[in-house]
C-alpha cells in the first residue's frame, strides 16, 4: 500500500510547492526540529572507558551498542528526564569555566539514555549533583573524557537540545504475552522523544497504547497473527507519523523491527 500511495504524494508536493512558490509573499515554515537556545548545566560521568555500566537504563534500550546508540550517551537528572518523556532526546554538550576543560572546548553530541536519580542524602552543590531542580548530565566516561580530563570528576558546561540524527527508520523491539504487546521505541530522528503511541493489528482499528516506563509503551490485546502498524507523536512537537505494517503477521516476541519512516 506504501508504495502505491507515494506517487501521488509525490504529486500532490509538488503541487504544493509550486502554489506555495508562486506566492512569494508567504514564507515557508520549517518542517524539522530546530535546535533550542545554550543553557547551563554541570557534567559528572559513569562507569568506565569500555561504557558496559551504562547499558540498559530507566529508558529501556537495553544494550547501547546493539540498539545504536553506542557511548554518546549521557543520564539525565530528573529535571531534565521529564518522566521518561526525554528518553531518546539530543544534546550538544561543550565544557565551559573549569581549568580541566579541554583549550579546544570540543562540542559532544550525545542521548539521553539513562535517569540519574537524586541522592537526598548529599546536598546538590556536593554530592547530589542530579537533585531537583539542578540540570545535570551523568555521562558515559568516553563522553566526558572528550570534553574534560577525567579526574575533575565534574564539570560546569553549556548544552542545548539538537535534533537527533538518526539512519534508517523508527525501530520497534516487542516485547510482553499473548494478551500483552510491550514495544520499545528506539531510534527516534528529530524530536527523538515520543509522547503518545497507538497501534493497529491487520484485523483491529486503531488502539492507543499506554506508556509503561520509559520508551516503552503497552496494548493490552491479543494482537498475534497480525502484521502491526504504529502511531508515533512526537513529545516536543506533537508532529505525528504513522509507520504501516511494520511487524509482519509472522512477528515474535523478542525481535526488533525497523519501520520506513522517521522523524527529520
Amino acid at each position: 500500500m506504501a508504495s502505491l500511495l507515494w506517487p501521488c504524494s509525490l504529486v500532490f508536493f509538488l503541487v504544493s510547492t509550486a502554489t506555495v512558490s508562486s506566492a512569494l509573499s508567504l514564507p515557508i515554515p520549517s518542517l524539522r526540529f530546530q535546535p533550542g537556545p545554550w543553557r547551563y548545566a554541570h557534567a559528572t560521568f559513569y562507569g568506565d572507558e569500555s561504557a558496559s555500566e551504562t547499558m540498559g537504563g530507566a529508558c529501556g534500550y537495553g544494550n547501547l551498542f546493539s540498539s545504536g546508540y553506542g557511548i554518546a550517551t549521557a543520564a539525565l537528572s530528573s529535571t531534565l528526564f521529564n518522566d521518561g518523556f526525554a528518553c531518546g532526546t539530543c544534546y550538544q554538550i561543550r565544557c565551559r569555566g573549569s581549568p580541566h576543560c579541554y583549550g579546544s572546548f570540543p562540542i559532544i553530541t550525545v542521548t539521553g539514555t539513562n535517569l540519574c536519580p537524586p541522592n537526598w542524602a548529599q546536598p546538590s552543590d556536593n554530592g547530589g549533583w542530579c537533585n531537583p531542580p539542578r540540570r545535570h548530565f551523568d555521562l558515559s566516561k568516553p563522553a566526558f573524557m572528550q570534553i574534560a580530563y577525567w579526574r575533575a570528576g565534574i564539570v560546569p558546561v553549556m548544552y542545548r537540545r539538537v535534533p537527533c540524527v538518526r539512519k534508517g527508520g523508527i525501530r520497534f523491539l516487542l516485547q510482553g504475552n499473548e494478551y500483552w504487546l510491550l514495544a520499545f521505541v528506539m531510534n527516534v530522528g528529530g524530536e527523538g522523544d515520543v509522547g503518545s503511541m497507538w497501534v493497529k493489528g491487520s484485523n483491529t482499528d486503531w488502539m492507543r497504547m499506554s506508556r509503561n516506563w520509559g520508551a516503552s509503551f503497552q496494548a493490552f490485546s491479543r494482537l498475534g497473527g497480525q502484521s502491526l502498524s504504529f502511531k508515533i507523536t512526537s513529545y516536543t512537537t506533537r508532529k505525528t507519523i504513522i509507520a504501516t505494517d511494520v511487524a509482519p503477521s509472522t512477528w515474535y516476541l523478542g525481535m526488533t523491527y525497523e519501520a520506513d519512516v522517521n522523524f527529520a
